[in-house]
């Protein structure tokens, strides 16, 4: 299902369209009387999403070689409504996702860098990989789940 780095970073792109459009139909619920649980659920689902989608663009980022500034990008688009897809386009049509996983050291002397080789063997263990995403995002929301909605309640 995720063969390549361009269709994980799709669904997740996609998704946190989604999570957005949650969110927002929980804050008209309320802002009409609705009840106010209406938010929190959306809010929680696109908060997990978002947080997703960010070690996502981080991974593609590293696996990709994109610079600071793609990679600032693809994570800061999780922030305006909407502009997950747009952006993913454009690295699409720009060649920044294209490409497989870099299972493998190359002749690119980038490939010895520290950062690489954990990568790799990363992603040649991906149960590993997986979990150890799974476990900060859920370590990251609940810590965000404490400390509270933005701009308090």
């Amino acid at each position: 299902m995720f063969r390549t780095p361009h269709t994980i970073f799709r669904i997740l792109a996609v998704a946190e369209m989604f999570s957005w459009t949650l969110l927002i139909a929980g804050l008209i619920v309320r802002a009409v009387g609705g009840p106010a649980v209406a938010v929190t659920i959306g809010g929680g689902i696109h908060g997990f999403v978002f947080l997703s989608y960010g070690a996502t663009a981080l991974l593609v980022a590293l696996n990709n070689r994109w610079g600071i500034g793609t990679a600032v990008l693809a994570v800061g688009s999780a922030v305006v409504p909407y502009a997950t897809l747009p952006v993913e386009m454009w690295l699409r049509r720009s060649g920044r996702l294209d490409g497989a996983w870099r299972l493998d050291e190359t002749s690119d002397p980038r490939d010895r860098r520290p950062v690489d080789r954990l990568l790799r063997w990363f992603l040649r263990h991906a149960g590993i990989l997986i979990a150890v995403i799974v476990v900060a995002v859920v370590a990251l929301y609940v810590v965000l789940l404490i400390v509270g909605p933005p701009g308090g309640r």
